[in-house]
């Protein structure tokens, strides 16, 4: 049990239905539609697009999604990936004609066609009762009359703001100057492409003016996007990966996400014992840290699309886990095994709904960097992605830019199976630390038995690019010890993640636990 004279908040308990998100008209309107008669998969939608008006820095619906659910009365886990494609005629080579070695952030060669709004479509289709019409309402309702900028919101909108170009500085700053605390934001261009989607379905996004009106915006900056590029957008199910770890099974989505690297990674972890370190202590920092140097490393080798890449049995077997663990030296610090390809801070939003028939959905919606490419459509406002950016250009590389793939992408929905059966569905926002951000959950819940919200509020640490980044709920000794065993130590000005989890408990409770990183909360009925 927490200390109740610390500041901190409690776990949400309830029975009928749960939502746990980063902001609290999302988490209130997955609530309505789960009283209104719709499922996890409907209330999940209509907070995930609420969402992009909420925290339009994060996400919108110029991004991609990624979903792993369940159906009512079954434990199998399903997964869809609404990632989009590079555009057909994309070529790394032309990239490094021009001599560059990574993909510009803010040009439309980042820019990969948005995937999620399909993905939404067919899931409200396949998985939904309610309809478009009724799960687009409320976010129809919220960029028409507007929302309060949340205090992160406001954050990471200031931090962002000089992304964003041209129809976009129109679209999502007032006066020439990133919106603050308690303004608010409008985006009746958005309300307007979604009444669209609502009554004619995907095609009103992916064809005529909608679309029409994202490619003008890329093709005056010189992008290669085609109506074509949008016209055949479409997500695909697939089937996750899981992994072991304290008798728990941890299922993440397949590549292209790199969901697989955090199965890696508590592979690796498997071969210390952790157990009987200090959860804060710096040995348990410098172990995880390690580790997510090697599994960080194997990811940038081998996490592509899947058509490009058939790596994933040697990337999960224990004899590769086993040989990676024996690098590791548990006094001092290694080099970075390798650049990492992201930093840490990308732009995402995690909504989880578990609703009375214990369905449950894990998804996660972004943009990629804040405000993603920084470019915008004209009339509709729509922020397109600079999920691209994701790619490599080094020829011959299974992450190689090429026209109609997909990049290696660093957003991953969870959930984890206890015997079988579905027992949470989680995530943990921030980019490239995602992986590192559900190992070290799995870690806190098996190895140190930490109650869900203190599991969730823990301090964190993340080693990226050389780099080991603490969080401020390290104390100068920890940062000592740390660096006497070799860490360059940076503190984090931005908290590192931000989670969102429902424990599904064998007496039927629903347990939710959100950030206080973020501007969010768990609510159920």
């Amino acid at each position: 049990m927490r200390d109740f004279h610390k500041a901190g908040r409690s776990e949400v308990l309830a029975t009928g239905g749960m939502c746990a998100t980063s902001h609290p008209l999302a988490a209130k309107v997955a609530l309505d539609i789960l009283q209104r008669g719709g499922n996890a998969m409907d209330a999940a939608i209509a907070g995930a697009v609420l969402l992009g008006i909420c925290e339009p820095q994060m996400t919108g619906l110029g991004g991609d999604c990624f979903a792993l659910y369940n159906r009512a009365g079954e434990q199998t886990v399903r997964a869809l990936n609404g990632s989009g494609r590079a555009a057909a005629v994309a070529n790394a080579q032309v990239l490094r004609d021009r001599g560059l070695t990574t993909v510009p952030l803010t040009s439309p060669d980042a820019v990969t066609i948005p995937g999620a709004v399909e993905a939404f479509c067919r899931l409200a289709k396949t998985e939904g009762r309610l309809g478009l019409e009724t799960i687009l309402q409320p976010a129809i309702h919220y960029a028409e009359a507007g929302v309060p900028v949340a205090p992160r919101v406001a954050f990471d909108w200031k931090n962002s703001a000089t992304t964003l170009k041209g129809a976009a500085r129109d679209h999502y700053l007032i006066d020439g100057k990133p919106l603050q605390t308690g303004q608010i934001f409008r985006a009746p261009g958005q309300a307007e492409a979604l009444r669209r989607v609502a009554q004619y379905g995907p095609e009103a996004f992916y064809t005529g003016e909608i679309a029409e009106d994202m490619l003008a915006a890329l093709s005056q900056l010189g992008g290669v996007q085609t109506a074509r590029d949008f016209e055949t957008t479409q997500s695909n199910e697939t089937l996750p990966v899981g992994g072991d770890y304290g008798g728990i099974e941890l299922v993440e989505h397949p590549p292209n996400g790199q969901g697989a690297t955090a199965i890696l990674l508590l592979n690796i972890l498997k071969h210390f014992d952790l157990a009987a370190m200090d959860p804060r202590g710096a040995e348990r920092v410098h172990i995880e840290a390690e580790a997510s140097k090697l599994a960080y490393d194997a990811r940038n080798r081998f996490i592509a699309d899947p058509d490009y890449s058939t790596r994933m049995t040697h990337f999960l077997a224990p004899e590769t886990a086993a040989g990676l663990a024996a690098l590791i030296d548990p006094s001092r610090a290694m080099p970075a095994a390798g650049p990492l390809t992201e930093t840490v801070h990308k732009d995402t939003v995690y909504i989880t709904v578990v609703d009375r028939d214990r369905m449950a959905v894990s998804l996660i919606y972004s943009i990629y960097h804040g405000f993603g490419s920084g470019i915008a459509s004209e009339k509709f406002g729509i922020l397109l992605q600079n999920r691209g950016a994701g790619f490599n250009l080094e020829p011959g590389h299974p992450n190689e830019l090429a026209g109609g793939k997909r990049p290696m992408h660093t957003i991953i929905p969870g959930m984890l199976r206890s015997n079988g059966r579905i027992m949470m569905p989680f995530g943990v926002m921030g980019g490239a630390y995602q992986p590192t951000g559900h190992a070290r959950l799995v870690s806190n819940l098996t190895d140190f038995g930490l109650e869900l919200q203190e599991a969730v509020d823990a301090p964190r640490a993340f080693s990226d690019g050389g780099i080991l980044k603490l969080e401020r709920g390290y104390s100068a000794d920890i940062r000592q010890q740390l660096t006497e065993m070799g860490h360059t130590i940076q503190h984090s000005e931005t908290p590192l993640g931000g989670a969102q989890a429902i424990r599904i408990c064998e007496t039927g409770v629903l347990e939710g636990a959100s950030d206080p990183r973020k501007d969010g909360c768990a609510l159920g009925y």
